[in-house]
């Protein structure tokens, strides 16, 4: 089952949720860690569970896992063997479905919005290599090797019981062809949206036309959504254009505040967007966009301000 597609049938708009790292910083959580917020899955897992929480509060109809970083060579570098560290990605869904149930049964209302969902987050390779690669998709893997470094992730974050997978800031297309082979030759009953970085109004983090990958990703069935994340907000509405021209699939965006990230020092700096986050909702939504959230620096308070526009009288 699709769980995109049947919630845009009653719903006009998904409300993702924000960042997790931030969030984590916030409760106090150092990050500054090759292995970033899924170091916390190790040390402090209540408090993920925490996030996924107050998201749900704050509107979203989804859960992102704590899994983006969480991979077994990475854990291997702090000496897991591999049973563990699929342990650990396991319990990112587990945190998930746990804080996604306990709210639902919370709720009075259930007929205002969709029961939220469990995305299990794929980052790219470039983020196991924690040096900003995401961000420049120049790492030379043959489609072959990229397959093999996401399947065990994957399957375990699938047998977990991940509702749908966030294939996110996927830098280079070869990727993305990646992972939708191996989701079509060994997990054909899962769906996934795929979501890239991009460098500016009109092409992917290294370089190619993102009408060009929305182009080959709709051909593919399991490919639920397509669209952008981590990207700064002055670009998304040029880049939503550009997709849609190329596909029939939603498309998802969850841009960042807009600062800059130093993977040296694991920090972000300079000034955000010089637009309001809540200014950009209307525009994303007229160019296309039906599943609108935050990624890094974005809070509680960015995924209420879409929430609340969801539910307005237009």
């Amino acid at each position: 089952m699709n769980p995109i597609e049947a919630i845009l049938k009653k719903f006009p708009l998904i409300v993702l949720d924000g960042a997790m790292a931030t969030e984590l910083e916030h409760y106090g959580c150092d990050l500054n860690n090759n292995l970033w917020s899924a170091k916390i899955l190790m040390e402090k897992p209540t408090i993920i569970k925490q996030v996924h929480m107050d998201y749900f509060h704050a509107g979203a109809d989804c859960a992102i896992t704590a899994s983006y970083q969480a991979t077994i060579e990475g854990f291997a570098q702090h000496g897991l063997k591999e049973k563990e560290t699929l342990d650990l990605i396991q319990t990112s869904v587990q945190l998930a479905r746990e804080a996604r149930d306990e709210f639902w049964n919370q709720l009075e209302n259930l007929d205002n919005r969709p029961k939220p969902f469990v995305a299990a987050s794929i980052g790219p390779y470039g983020a196991f290599l924690a040096d900003g690669s995401e961000y420049r998709g120049d790492y030379k893997l043959t489609e072959e090797e990229l397959i093999h470094f996401h399947r065990p992730r994957m399957k375990a974050l699938i047998e977990a019981g991940a509702e749908v997978l966030a294939c996110e800031t996927i830098p280079n297309m070869i990727e993305a062809k990646a992972i939708v082979r191996l989701l079509e030759e060994e997990f054909p009953e899962i769906y996934a949206w795929i979501s890239f970085s991009a460098k500016d109004d009109l092409h992917i983090s290294n370089g190619i036309p993102v009408a060009e990958c929305a182009s080959w990703l709709d051909q593919h069935k399991q490919v639920a959504a397509v669209g952008i994340n981590c990207t700064s907000p002055e670009h998304i509405s040029s880049l939503i254009k550009s997709i849609t021209g190329h596909t029939d699939k939603p498309i998802v965006v969850y841009p960042n505040l807009g600062e800059v990230y130093d993977a040296s020092t694991k920090t972000w700096s300079g000034a955000p967007s010089k637009e309001d986050y809540a200014s950009n909702i209307a525009d994303w939504y007229e160019c296309g966009a039906r599943l609108i959230g935050g990624c890094c620096r974005t809070r509680p308070e960015n995924i209420k301000t879409i929430a609340v526009w969801s539910k307005a009288d237009r």
